[in-house]
């Protein structure tokens, strides 16, 4: 943030008993013929769930309470989730209604339906299944009226609205639960699918900028670096858009002439890109705690309920959980949409800063409110989006960060570099898969290899 700037039932706590049901859970769900060999990696070895360094550990210890087996364990549940939400999502079509994660652990996956007949699937998956009322797909286009309809009213008393696919409702929160019921009125979203809930909070940017790193704005205002990225053969990073407009330039925290901005929006959304004069280099790498390096991976989307931390040059490291996916939040600059919301907190300077969940990113700080001292919440803008307007590629380590180029050999459209979304669709290898979580694609992560990623139709 620049500085202005219903049936219960565990999946199992230990890594190897949860890790056991729920990659029994992903080989057993590919389409017929076509289940991975047994030398398949897991979704925790593909997305290097082992990558997180003990600065990381120790945020997640402090901030979570965990110990450190513990926060190993997490991270690695984590990705056995998402990749079995991943296919469970695919599987149960317009019934899906949500997944999310629990436990000190992460150990127990709760996949949400609306449709009883889908609950023995979802528990020979090993996880938890829950019926409820609404699909994801209808709280979704709920939630899409209520922004048309924000986009012609003042929503200050009422700045952020979200999918919360715990309680399968669309939520306004409010200062003012009149105003909250007037938007939901306007917007002609029924009351069976919504959920007022009162709070103080007033987000907004936060503007002194750092980040992983700090840069400076035009010699003035001071951002955090997001993720060092490529764009052909230039180097540069990503950040927040309400950091600088495009033109403007930027130095490093040493006072280096660094590099400018060649595109950013805000409101909106909340994304800029920053080319780097030849001074400088991206690496696959966000700073944390003590100057280490902690490696980035991919960029994968963790599932709600997951642990996430930030790296921000005002206060450094902290994590927590997200919250919820596709939120909507109201600045007094002006409203965003498609933030995630965090339990992490940030401050003044925090602005643009690099969010990750193990070794896989996941965005960009927005804004929020609370701080360090107290806590509070703070949103970020995803990273895939990201990439994809600008046609850039992730910084990794694992043999990825290539740029966009040729369809994936041995013939097909799957091209790394490519931002997917689940249900996209891909072929390779004369065969056809659908993508299962979010990720900008890498060498390695061809649909063949990676089953986390890949389900073949």
């Amino acid at each position: 943030m620049p500085h202005r700037h219903r049936q219960t039932r565990a999946v199992g706590a230990a890594l190897a008993a949860t890790a056991a049901l729920l990659v029994a859970g992903l080989s057993g769900s590919a389409s017929a013929g076509t289940a991975p060999s047994p030398a398949a990696p897991t979704a925790a070895e593909s997305l290097r769930a082992d990558a997180a360094p003990p600065a990381l550990l120790r945020a997640m210890e402090r901030d979570l309470g965990l110990g450190r087996e513990q926060a190993e364990r997490r991270l690695g549940n984590e990705a056995e989730a998402g990749a079995v939400a991943g296919r469970l999502r695919a599987d149960l079509g317009g019934d899906f209604a949500g997944a999310w994660v629990r436990g000190a652990e992460s150990g127990t996956l709760t996949v949400a339906t609306t449709d009883a007949a889908d609950v023995p699937a979802i528990e020979a998956r090993g996880a938890v299944a829950e019926v409820v009322r609404h699909s994801l797909a209808d709280l979704g286009a709920a939630k899409s009226r209520l922004d048309r309809a924000a986009a012609h009213r003042d929503t200050a008393d009422a700045p952020v609205r979200y999918v919360d696919v715990r309680t399968n409702t669309v939520t306004v929160q409010a200062v003012r639960p009149s105003a909250a019921r007037a938007l939901l009125a306007a917007a002609g979203v029924d009351a069976g699918l919504a959920r007022v809930e009162t709070s103080a909070e007033r987000p907004r940017p936060l503007y002194d900028l750092r980040g992983g790193e700090a840069y400076y704005i035009n010699n003035s205002g001071r951002c955090s670096v997001g993720f060092p990225v490529t764009k052909g053969t230039q180097q540069g990073f990503a950040t927040a858009g309400h950091c600088g407009r495009a033109g403007a330039s930027t130095s490093g925290a040493n006072r280096v002439a660094q590099g400018t901005f060649q595109g950013s929006v805000f409101p909106g959304r909340d994304m800029a890109w920053v080319a780097a004069n030849s001074q400088w280099t991206a690496t696959p790498y966000v700073s944390g705690a003590g100057g280490q390096n902690v490696q980035v991976a991919g960029s994968t989307q963790a599932p709600v309920g997951a642990s996430v931390c930030r790296s921000g040059s005002t206060t450094g490291w902290h994590c927590g959980t997200i919250q919820q996916h596709d939120t909507s939040v109201t600045y007094p600059e002006g409203t965003i949409t498609g933030v995630t919301r965090t339990t992490v907190c940030a401050e003044p300077g925090d602005s643009g800063g690099s969010y990750i969940s193990g070794s896989q990113a996941q965005g960009v700080t927005s804004g929020g409110s609370g701080n360090c001292g107290s806590g509070g919440t703070t949103f970020f803008q995803p990273i895939n989006p990201l990439l994809q307007n600008y046609g850039l590629t992730l910084k990794t380590t694992g043999g990825g960060g290539e740029d966009p180029g040729e369809p994936g050999e041995p013939g097909g459209t799957w091209a790394a570099g490519t931002v997917y979304r689940p249900g996209d669709t891909v072929t390779y290898g004369g065969a056809t898969y659908r993508c299962l979580q979010g990720h900008q694609a890498q060498r390695g992560w061809e649909p063949a290899n990676v089953p986390a990623l890949w389900q073949r139709v």
